[in-house]
């Protein structure tokens, strides 16, 4: 068979030997051929009759017509579903070899009679012009602290132009965490893009029919860094598509690192941040070239950073507790009646009183929780303990599995009364010395089977004999 390579090389022979034959020869076909392929002008691949009749007979050629009305009404419908369809209804005609075929016959009406697909628009990005941010979940990476699954977001910020990115952990999209993300990147970047893209967050972007685009706390902030706010049309996520993209290759990245570190299990969310920073460091470094042609267009950052806090004023309730975001936190019972100052941050709360700040603890995620200290309530607690039963958060009041069997354990030997002073003063030891030397002591009481006792467990605290190990 003569190929195309032999007569485009007879094409070029023929003007430089001296006979016809000898070009043939040279070209590996005999002269008859070459004559044939010099008068056509062709090549042996475009004489060739292209293939357009079938082998066998198509096992859907007379049912066509209802499969194609199924796809005109619902385009959505995968070939498989229509093939089980098919099966259910003419029970033993398909065998499940023949889904292939099917597949290719949707496949074809689909890129002939089916509905338009939506068009990518390749974009020309300028340096320093623009950037954009999301928020992406971390949680199917499998992440733990100590042992404890972390669930968690990143907000990601990402440099169209030279794709350099950073990212903060933050626990929901709250303006708190866009407002520290997007300032951490920033600062990190030392310069300010001219735009700032996001998605239609609820914490940036006005709902539908108000008069201002964005909240006014967002327009506050890329005020403060002199940037230019925009964002994506609804259900439009394409328009972000650099930050989307990058969500999933960042995270393809940190699986193969954690495989590469052999755990997925950190000390403290520290580590874990610093893990991040690596890898972002890692990613950026081949991106070095563009990058520079980032910074040079970058506007200047502002003298200082704006507050990523929000401040609210509130007063303490006769329980000792505020309710903040939707959820309750108790507070030093010092402080019922008084009117405070919360400052919200991204993943705690500061309680400020007279100019000071006297408290801060992690803030709840979520609505409807609750974190109550009781170190806060238990001097009330000691004074009324018929309280304690039926108090709302009294889960809250033990601070190790210890405590609860310690409770269970007064209960079973003493009326309710009884085994709430008890336990109540177990809990206002802890509170005044140490939690860890009491839960130490209540092990020792539970390995050793001893009746549990308030006297028993202040004996022991207060002991100076060293206690024996845990098993």
């Amino acid at each position: 068979m003569v190929t195309d390579q032999q007569v485009r090389r007879l094409f070029k022979l023929v003007h430089t030997e001296s006979s016809l034959g000898i070009a043939a020869a040279k070209s590996g076909m005999d002269e008859k051929t070459a004559r044939k392929y010099l008068q056509l002008q062709q090549l042996p691949s475009e004489l060739k009759t292209a293939h357009n009749w079938r082998t066998r007979k198509d096992p859907f050629e007379d049912i066509w017509p209802q499969i194609e009305t199924s796809l005109g009404l619902i385009p959505a419908l995968e070939a498989k579903t229509l093939f089980e369809l098919l099966q259910r209804e003419y029970p033993g005609r398909f065998s499940d070899g023949q889904l292939r075929t099917l597949q290719r016959r949707v496949k074809i009406w689909r890129a002939s009679h089916g509905p338009a697909k939506q068009i990518f628009f390749p974009q020309v990005h300028y340096p320093g012009k623009l950037c954009q941010s999301d928020f992406t979940s971390m949680n199917e990476l499998g992440i733990t602290i100590n042992g404890i699954r972390f669930d968690h977001l990143l907000y990601h910020f990402v440099l169209t132009f030279s794709n350099w990115e950073t990212g903060t952990i933050c626990f929901s999209e709250s303006f708190e965490s866009l407002s520290q993300g997007l300032q951490n990147a920033l600062w990190q970047l030392g310069g300010v893009p001219h735009m700032h893209r996001t998605d239609c967050l609820t914490t940036a972007v006005q709902k539908t029919g108000h008069p201002e685009t964005f909240t006014r706390r967002y327009q506050d902030l890329i005020d403060h860094y002199g940037i230019v706010g925009c964002k994506t049309n609804p259900a439009s996520p394409n328009e972000n598509g650099d930050v989307e993209q990058r969500h999933h290759r960042f995270k393809r990245a940190v699986e193969q690192s954690l495989l590469l570190r052999g755990s997925r299990d950190f000390t403290d969310r520290m580590q874990y941040q610093y893990f991040l920073n690596q890898l972002f460091s890692q990613l950026n470094a081949g991106r070095k070239d563009r990058f520079l042609q980032d910074q040079e267009k970058l506007g200047r950052l502002p003298e200082q950073r704006i507050d990523s806090f929000k401040k609210l004023v509130v007063k303490v309730g006769p329980s000792s507790t505020i309710n903040i975001m939707h959820n309750t936190y108790s507070l030093d019972s010092r402080l019922i009646g008084e009117t405070i100052q919360v400052r919200v941050h991204m993943d705690h709360l500061e309680i400020w009183y007279g100019q000071k700040k006297v408290d801060a603890f992690p803030r709840l995620r979520g609505e409807g929780k609750h974190s109550i200290n009781y170190r806060h309530v238990i001097d009330s607690l000691v004074r009324k303990p018929g309280a304690f039963e039926n108090y709302r958060y009294r889960d809250d009041l033990f601070p190790t599995t210890r405590f609860r069997i310690a409770y269970d354990n007064l209960k079973n030997r003493h009326s309710q009364l009884v085994a709430a002073k008890q336990y109540l003063n177990i809990l206002l030891l802890a509170a005044r010395e140490s939690e860890a030397i009491v839960d130490d002591a209540l092990r020792c009481l539970i390995q050793t089977e001893q009746p549990i006792t308030d006297q028993d467990v202040t004996r022991i605290t207060g002991s100076e004999q060293k206690m024996p190990a845990s098993n």
